[in-house]
């Protein structure tokens, strides 16, 4: 590491693994070193940007010798690509990453002594994929675009190679508008989704959010733009087959399926063809709704939508409904947590279905099922997000005592 106080410093450095947070990790001078937009395999020197007693934190200066997983990125304008930090990494080799990733939080958080082999699911389209986006406005300005990694400072873009090409017309749309003056100052940040049937483009301060549908597997979901839901359809469809297959086996044991952060019902809709009774659990009101409304338009009558924060209806007494076969629970990116948890202990489910956006939080709350007298089935990635360090998992979990 060289310069003096006030000027950069810099650290060559050998990159050994990507993790959590997408950036790769190094060990030099007896200091931890994380690197932005790096591979496994890169001997790079790094400009620090951060230090923490012993661990640095920095963004690439120099590549000395690139790793052999090194790629160009297919598309025309790399700069337009803001938030793909695996862009520069082959596609195959990405998926392995991604596999890495989630074995390091399996063996730093949830503490296996075994690691699981984890199959991971590619994505159909590796650019094009995603069905909605939100983007940051300054209108005096006239930018459109995505913070800049780490910062509020706003990359304007012209084309978002990950939207598909619905949401790109949109951003079309909204750069004109903001270029002709329609939009208000004060706006800051607006959603698109576009869906096969419709799409929307509204300020995410709006009061009166657009509705859309959408369909995953045959089955037809109602929503609005404001409420949360999958942005690769294709990989959500597999990612619905997944907990099905799930399903299917827990049916056996004759009792009801309860789906925690249920949404507008991906879950719970196709689950409720499987079992005589469901439960979906939805803290997000206008979600719970659409719920609702997907299940009735279903001809579904014998779920029920419960419209609470999940950590308080799981904390409450659900003795009433009997033997559960089945929990299925999404939590957002911060994982169910642990007071989740505990209550999912409670209930007792002979499978569950736990699926994650987030590898750290998956197996923080892993570890608790585990010590909570479950043993883990299997686990399953899929590539929701190509281009980024984000994947979506799925576990599957058996009562020991089952």
């Amino acid at each position: 590491m060289t310069g003096r106080e006030g000027t950069p410093q810099f650290i060559d450095v050998t990159i050994d693994r990507i993790v959590g947070n997408g950036k790769g990790i190094g060990f030099a001078d007896g200091k931890t070193v994380f690197v932005s937009r790096t591979a496994p395999g890169d001997v790079v020197r790094a400009r620090i940007t951060r230090q923490q007693r012993t661990t640095l934190h920095g963004a690439i200066d120099e590549i000395i010798t690139p790793s052999p997983m090194r790629t160009e990125p297919d598309i025309p304008d790399p700069h337009n690509a803001v938030g793909c930090d695996l862009m520069h990494i082959s596609y195959e080799d990405q998926l392995a990453t991604k596999v890495g990733i989630i074995q390091d939080s399996l063996r730093r958080i949830a503490k296996l002594d075994e690691m699981p082999a984890i199959e991971v699911r590619p994505s159909e389209q590796q650019w094009g994929y995603r069905s909605r986006a939100e983007w940051q406005v300054n209108v005096p300005n006239k930018l459109v675009g995505l913070f800049a990694e780490g910062t509020r400072r706003i990359v304007d873009i012209d084309h978002d190679p990950v939207a598909t090409e619905g949401v790109n017309t949109l951003l079309t749309t909204l750069r004109d508008d903001v270029d002709a003056g329609l939009v208000p100052e004060a706006a800051k940040e607006y959603r698109a989704v576009a869906t096969g049937t419709g799409f929307a483009l509204e300020s995410t301060a709006t009061t009166r959010s657009a509705m859309l549908m959408q369909e995953v597997s045959g089955e037809t979901f109602q929503f609005s733009a404001e409420c949360f839901f999958q942005a690769n359809v294709p990989v959500a469809a597999d990612l619905l087959q997944g907990v099905l297959a799930i399903a299917k086996d827990a049916r056996q044991e004759r009792g009801i399926a309860i789906d925690l952060y249920c949404g507008v019902g991906l879950f719970t809709v196709p689950l409720s063809r499987l079992f005589n009774r469901a439960i979906g659990v939805e803290s997000f009101k206008p979600a719970a709704g659409f719920a609702e409304h997907n299940l009735e338009t279903a001809g579904l009558t014998k779920t029920k939508i419960v419209a609470a924060p999940v950590e308080q209806w799981v904390g409450q007494d659900q003795s009433n409904y009997g033997r559960i076969a089945l929990l299925v629970f999404d939590p957002p990116r911060t994982g169910a947590g642990a007071k989740t948890i505990e209550g999912i202990l409670r209930l007792k489910p002979a499978h569950i279905a736990a699926v994650s956006c987030d590898p750290a939080t998956f197996a923080r709350d892993l570890r608790g099922l585990l010590d909570g007298g479950y043993e883990l089935v299997d686990i399953t990635a899929y590539d929701m997000f190509p281009q980024t360090h984000h994947v979506e998992i799925l576990a599957h979990l058996r009562r020991r005592d089952v």
